[in-house]
């Protein structure tokens, strides 16, 4: 009788699978469910507008922001300034994911059009006259 190979598959390692998730404090749902992938007929005016503007056909890089929560509020990662804006108390979430998660990307726009934004201060420093 012949011997049968073990075949190894490598399998990626749960800490680098999930490094982002944890940074984030929550899953990336559209990696699991293509149904969290925007949908278009949810845009919000604001959005509709900005992408618009900038000769954009889709949200491009604003598809991967999702609503999440930081210390139990809700809030949107902002990779620029790698921290958590969170949303105002007075904005009442609705209860559909797509809904909340075009907010998101609406008040993450906003913030980095901001002039409270941190690279502001950062390009005021050190921008060459």
């Amino acid at each position: 009788m012949a011997k049968k190979k073990k075949i190894k598959t490598k399998k990626i390692s749960k800490a680098k699978e999930t490094a982002r998730e944890k940074m984030i404090g929550q899953h990336i749902g559209y990696r699991y469910d293509v149904n969290l992938v925007p949908d278009y007929k949810k845009i919000t005016p604001f959005l509709k507008k900005y992408v618009q503007h900038m000769g954009w056909d889709d949200l491009n890089w604003l598809e991967d922001v999702h609503m999440g929560y930081e210390e139990g509020r809700p809030a949107v990662f902002c990779r620029n300034a790698n921290g958590w804006v969170t949303i105002p108390k007075k904005i009442k979430l609705p209860d559909n994911q797509q809904d909340r998660d075009m907010i998101a990307r609406e008040l993450l726009v906003k913030f980095q059009m901001s002039p409270r934004h941190p690279l502001v201060d950062l390009k005021k420093a050190y921008k060459k006259s």
